[in-house]
């Protein structure tokens, strides 16, 4: 019968305003020494010959669950939506949260998950991971270090695979090394300290340990198979890399769902795959699935995830009114669409979800620092040439007309509740004031043309784009177009830049944008992801890619920083690799000096509350969640205790 699994939790500070008191989902107490059941579809299986007992399929010490609310009922398809066929994130929240370990439900500690404890050098260069014994992939071959060791050793640190080491993994300029110890004990060894590892394992990034079967996906090696060029023609693509990627996929990449051979980890595999044309994507359960509720009883209970694919919002919401849709707020969370939510819970037989946003800016606009043509990067690139856009912003009216008077105006940096708020770097240059922002263009030496537009020194008008994706945000399209208007006055030209977000990317990794819009993280998590505050980020720090790439490469790659760039980044590397509290949070406090100092990018307004929809029926399921990407909303509420109700 299935034992507690028990290790001490990694609490960080953080706050999150209103959690307090929420139930979180633990490890669980002994469970009783009466047998587990199964889903009623696998045990017909077992009975037909088809499948092993489940004693057979489960660990000798399962991962026991405390349901939220009560022990589940097996059966039920779980429907979802996604957007078009760049939504493989919208996947990835609800299944793909199976890392070594994983964060509790309050977003404040690190709790255990493949590895049922471990233990950290007092210098925190090395982690000692100790694996659930006997845990088996969805196709039931072993899990075992075998696989973490392939996973970063063999596909990770390949060069061909991955231009440079991801940053989770790598301290120092140089990648981590990870050792088998037994076959279900792993050793991490970093070059430095390593202080926010865990946190960082816990995040969506911190998947690559346990990504990588070693017994499928070595095949897709040249290492392991001499023949897999030839395989990869056979296969009607390019390369073994393009090969490897098809089948085995990566942490955020579509195909990663859209190989139905390829085992994982999670409560369910996939059925029907993402891919081109693709109207659904259906996951069916892990027969081998290694959690258990507190009466031993195997998860998840429900028998299978249906994600219709919509390819715009109105469609999806249609679904939610009309009681299509059984858990949502990806794509929906969006301030106007609350009232129309609201007056159609009877309807749709649904009650609300609140989400506790975790971003620190509700839309960061960034001038591309680092632009290709040269009379634009020297635009871009005049701290008070963005200076005077920020005061010639109307952030009261915008926050007024686009969030409700839900908001207040907003640079960067952690939330005012968290214990680093720093008050310069949140609200310097966001008091409007057309006049003096005209006033600092004309002596930066954009005068005003005839037509009442600005032109550069160079005597070409100052024009740029603003990218956007109005799908995933389309509340930024209308922050955008007012914010079009305020520069207007002051003879700024802008285009709002409405893109599908395939090409918002493809634009931003090539260095191609004049500016680009996101919503601001760092506000409750900023050490999880400090892209505003310094070029950290290759696809996030929109402001300086090839700065970034240069930061994550060692300076192999990209293009070197100034000397306040390379300061921050090098004290982030001391924050990260400093354990105590304290100190860690006077290293930030000159990041966020310097920042404030530098004024790279551009906020609206503080990011406000988020929310979505649950079906009446279906239980377990916390109704206030942390709203963040470091906490992969809903994974961490650990949607396989999800259960329906008649």
């Amino acid at each position: 019968m299935p034992n507690e699994i028990l290790s001490r939790g990694v609490t960080r500070r953080a706050v999150l305003g209103g959690m307090a008191g929420v139930a979180a989902l633990s490890v669980a107490g002994r469970v009783s020494a009466a047998a587990g059941g199964e889903a009623p579809a696998l045990a017909q299986l077992v009975k037909d010959g088809k499948l092993p007992p489940l004693a057979e399929r489960l660990p000798k010490k399962p991962m026991v669950v405390k349901p939220f609310e009560k022990i589940g009922t097996y059966g039920g398809s779980l429907r979802r939506g996604l957007r078009g066929s760049s939504d493989h994130n919208g996947i990835l929240r609800m299944v793909g949260n199976q890392s070594l370990v994983r964060w509790n439900l309050e977003f404040t500690a690190v709790e255990p998950n493949l590895a049922e404890r471990w233990e950290v050098s007092d210098d925190a260069t090395q982690f000692t991971f100790h694996l659930i014994e006997g845990v088996r992939w969805s196709d039931g071959h072993p899990f075992t270090a075998d696989d973490v060791v392939f996973a970063i050793e063999d596909c990770v640190k390949n060069t061909e695979l991955y231009s440079s080491t991801p940053a989770q993994l790598a301290v120092a300029g140089k990648p981590v090394t990870v050792e088998k110890v037994d076959d279900y004990t792993v050793k991490f060894t970093f070059a430095a300290a390593n202080a926010l590892y865990l946190e960082n394992l816990a995040t969506p990034l911190g998947q690559h340990p346990t990504l990588f079967p070693k017994h499928y996906c070595s095949q897709f090696l040249p290492k392991y198979n001499p023949n897999i060029e030839a395989d990869a023609k056979k296969a009607g693509v390019t390369s073994w890399t393009e090969l490897f990627r098809s089948r085995c996929g990566d942490i955020e990449i579509p195909s990663r769902w859209g190989n139905v051979d390829k085992p994982t980890l999670d409560p369910w595999v996939v059925k029907e795959p993402y891919a081109g044309g693709a109207t659904r994507v259906v996951m069916t359960r892990n027969p081998y699935f290694w959690q258990v509720d507190t009466e031993g009883n195997q998860l998840p209970y429900i028998d299978e995830l249906n994600f219709g694919i919509s390819q715009d919002v109105e469609s999806l919401m249609l679904n939610v009114i009309s009681g299509k849709i059984d858990i949502q707020e990806r794509h929906i969370s969006v301030l106007a669409n609350k009232p129309t939510l609201s007056k159609n819970m009877e309807k749709g037989d649904y009650r609300l979800l609140t989400l506790v946003p975790s971003a620190s800016q509700q839309c960061q606009i960034y001038f591309n620092i680092t632009h290709k043509d040269p009379a634009m990067r020297k635009m871009f690139a005049d701290k008070s040439f963005r200076q005077a856009l920020s005061i010639g912003i109307n952030r009261p009216e915008l926050i007024d007309i686009v969030y409700f008077g839900q908001s207040e105006p907003y640079q960067a940096g952690p939330r005012p509740t968290h214990p680093w708020y720093n008050e310069t770097y949140a609200r310097q240059f966001t008091e409007f004031d057309a006049d003096k922002a005209g006033a600092m263009l004309d002596q930066a030496g954009y005068k005003k043309g005839g037509d009442g537009f600005r032109l550069r020194p160079d005597g070409q008008k100052v024009f740029f784009s603003i990218d956007v994706i109005p799908t995933l945000y389309p509340d930024l399209v209308d922050a955008l177009e007012l914010v079009k208007t305020h520069w207007a006055q002051i003879g700024i030209d802008m285009k709002v830049n409405t893109i599908e977000r395939a090409l918002y990317y493809t634009r931003g990794d090539d260095n191609a944008h004049d500016a680009q819009v996101w919503p601001g993280p760092g506000g409750l998590d900023p050490m999880l992801d400090p892209r505003d505050f310094f070029a950290f980020h290759p696809q996030g720090s929109r402001y300086a890619i090839p700065w970034t790439l240069w930061y994550t490469s060692n300076g192999a790659r990209g293009e070197e920083p100034p000397e306040s760039q390379k300061k921050r980044m090098k004290l982030f590397d001391e924050a990260r690799s400093t354990a105590d509290l304290d100190k860690r949070g006077a290293i930030m406090k000159q990041i966020f000096d310097i920042a404030a100092e530098e004024f790279e990018t551009v906020g609206l307004c503080l990011a406000v509350g988020g929310f979505g929809i649950i079906r009446n029926n279906l239980r377990n399921v916390p109704e206030k969640q942390p709203d963040s990407w470091s906490w992969p909303n809903p994974g961490p509420a650990l949607p396989q205790q999800f259960t329906f109700t008649s």
